[in-house]
């Protein structure tokens, strides 16, 4: 049975994704882990099925479904058998092209959003520097405005969907001073002189999605690339953090349900002295300790969710949904990587992938420490 958030509509759209996964993304996973990369085929056709546009209105090619749909989207994502995958297409619709739904101005959607939802181009958000990650006022890139341009100076690293992205929207400096209130978010084209992309970066898990370094050297970015006011990004940034923050909890909660699956399937057929290792007890209470912190991150998430999707001021569940569902996907993935013994070693066992692509959860999105400093004042213990 089902949690009650979730209608008969959203569990029939989770049945039609969670078909289109095993059939047209769990067969290419390795392939994909291998390239460092997903193809730009993958965007199109989640573009034609519509997926790229839950959120967005019809006017730009999008589905207009609900919140939960979206969520639905994200855990079923997570259930694909690489993280990267999801990680790539999240931040595509979720993270970059959601500032220009909700701060562009119709030009920009008509430019930018409409070619996204089909597929036909990538976005990526530059925000992350060498010297600036959860603290995003301290950035160091910055855009001088020149007549009709600004000119953009500067770097950012750890970009997902930075090396093939088509577009990013970026953060830079448009003023010294006031802390806070000197950020602006622009769209800089990838065929804009000045703009240069660095190596694909190799990491420990989410493999199969591009992260790049980005390098700005005096770009002249056109003044109606801007997106919103001048000085209002960071405030703009902050804004999506809630839906960034539940989607990450989201994204732990598929992980570490399909974690659990194939450790579960993989007990009951390894034997060992006689008998298949999920009769022992230790193991069988192993199993039961997974599942049980599984559905502690997924009620603790969901009613973040609902809260969210109510319009409610829900900083201080978001932030707990984040910090619990991503430790939680540590911790189970790490027990069924144990529960595997030696063959959870090897990489022919994908569980190995799922440790690996879970490390990163309560690291991206705001790292457990600075959620916790969060919960410390929406909690009252400081003023």
């Amino acid at each position: 049975m089902g949690h009650w958030i979730f209608t008969e509509e959203h569990e029939m759209f989770r049945k039609t994704v969670r078909r289109f996964i095993e059939k047209e993304v769990s067969p290419h996973v390795e392939k994909w882990e291998r390239d460092g990369e997903v193809p730009r085929s993958l965007y199109k056709r989640f573009g034609e099925l519509g997926y790229l546009g839950i959120r967005y209105p019809k006017k730009y090619g999008g589905s207009e479904m609900d919140l939960i749909s979206a969520a639905v989207f994200s855990e079923e994502m997570a259930k694909c058998g690489a993280s990267g995958v999801g990680s790539s297409i999240g931040a595509h619709t979720g993270i970059a092209m959601t500032n220009i739904l909700n701060f562009g101005n119709e030009e920009q959607k008509e430019k930018y959003l409409v070619p996204g939802i089909k597929g036909e181009k990538v976005a990526a958000l530059g925000i992350t520097e060498p010297n600036a990650g959860s603290d995003v006022s301290s950035i160091q890139t910055t855009a001088r405005k020149e007549g009709d341009y600004y000119i953009l100076n500067g770097s950012k690293t750890f970009i997902t969907n930075g090396v093939n992205s088509d577009y990013v929207v970026v953060a830079a400096k448009t003023r010294d001073e006031p802390v806070h209130r000197n950020v602006s978010l622009f769209i800089v084209d990838k065929d804009l002189e000045g703009f240069t992309v660095g190596k694909n970066l190799k990491k420990l898990g989410w493999r199969s999605s591009d992260t790049g370094l980005l390098f700005f050297d005096d770009v002249k970015v056109p003044k109606e690339n801007l997106i919103g006011e001048e000085n209002k990004g960071f405030k703009y940034i902050m804004s999506n953090f809630q839906w960034e923050r539940i989607s990450m909890a989201l994204g732990s909660i598929g992980l570490a349900e399909k974690a659990f699956e194939e450790t579960i399937n993989y007990a009951k057929t390894r034997k060992q002295f006689g008998q298949p290792i999920s009769e022992f007890q230790v193991i069988r209470h192993k199993l039961v300790d997974m599942a049980l912190d599984i559905e502690k991150a997924k009620n603790m998430t969901y009613r973040a969710l609902y809260l969210y999707q109510k319009g409610e001021n829900a900083v201080k569940e978001t932030t707990m949904a984040k910090v619990y569902a991503c430790e939680m996907v540590n911790r189970v993935t790490d027990e069924g990587l144990q529960i595997h013994g030696g063959a959870g070693y090897m990489m022919e066992y994908p569980i190995q992938r799922y440790w690996r692509d879970a490390r990163i959860q309560s690291i991206g999105g705001g790292t457990t420490q600075i959620m916790n400093e969060i919960l410390v004042k929406q909690l009252g213990i400081v003023n």
